[in-house]
């Protein structure tokens, strides 16, 4: 374990009026998913690439900063009858030390918000595939009536014969909003390489800008303040920075203890302290 800081950046108003001494009871946090899509860089010695969006400057948490796809877990991720392949809801629940039904949520939130956000479908109709063209305009509805809730994405699944390819993801942490922030999230990352035949697009109302990067460039960016991260992001980032390969990144679960960062005051200013596993 390890202690690092973290300057508070987008939700330095908010830590500011926490160590003033306005403080109310601490939001309950939302569970939420989010997926480090991957892929080795395009030309030889680029290094891994991950998928990343910018979130518009209107929303309520965390607006202009880049984040992985991924969002709050809904009600009807928990489906019985989800169509599955790879590892269990019970070994993933050990995994990431959580209960079954949650664990089941979490691992159908991260691959329903991946194909939300980018058009990118961790599913294929046995196995041992995946669906290897989404271009169609039929892709783009599903995606529409996933977001307006008018379906389910097991009831998705269920009509197309598909199966959720929960073999393709692996659990890379697990980070809780601190108390001061109003808008709290228990966020469990995972990652995926992409499958090849995809392509990911920037076809979300969430974010005005979305495509792969490159994390050094990423990082050198936010150390500069032209990049907005929060400190989960920045650990992720550097992570895929320090890859040799995306299936390497892929095939390497991390722990998934809960890191909840405390305020803290450091020479008169407020920072971030996460203690890191």
């Amino acid at each position: 374990m390890a202690l690092r800081d973290f300057a508070p950046g987008v939700l330095g108003p908010q830590a500011a009026q926490w160590l003033a001494g306005h403080r109310g009871e601490p939001a309950a946090p939302r569970y939420a998913a989010t997926v480090m899509l991957v892929r080795d860089g395009v030309t030889s010695g680029s290094g891994v690439q991950v998928f990343m969006l910018r979130r518009v400057a209107t929303m309520a948490f965390a607006p202009r900063t880049w984040v992985f796809p991924g969002g709050g877990v809904d009600a009807r991720d928990d489906a019985p009858d989800l169509p599955w392949a790879g590892p269990s809801p019970a070994v993933w629940a050990e995994t990431m030390g959580c209960e079954l039904g949650l664990a089941r949520s979490l691992v159908c939130a991260a691959v329903r918000e991946v194909f939300e956000e980018c058009g990118v479908l961790l599913a294929g109709p046995s196995a041992g595939t995946v669906v290897a063209d989404l271009r169609a305009p039929e892709w783009d509805a599903e995606r529409s009536a996933l977001l307006s809730k008018d379906q389910s994405f097991a009831e998705m699944l269920l009509r197309r014969e598909l199966v959720l390819r929960s073999d393709l993801l692996s659990a890379q942490g697990r980070w809780v909003t601190p108390e001061f922030e109003p808008r709290r999230y228990d966020t469990f990352i995972f990652a995926a390489l992409l499958p090849e035949g995809q392509i990911p697009d920037d076809d979300t109302s969430e974010a005005d800008h979305a495509d792969w990067t490159d994390p050094a460039e990423l990082l050198a960016a936010y150390g500069m303040g032209e990049a907005i991260l929060l400190p989960p992001t920045v650990v992720s980032v550097e992570r895929v920075r320090d890859a040799a390969a995306a299936a390497e990144l892929v095939a390497t679960s991390r722990p998934t203890r809960a890191v909840m960062p405390q305020l803290v005051e450091v020479a008169g200013q407020p920072m971030i302290r996460a203690d890191l596993p």
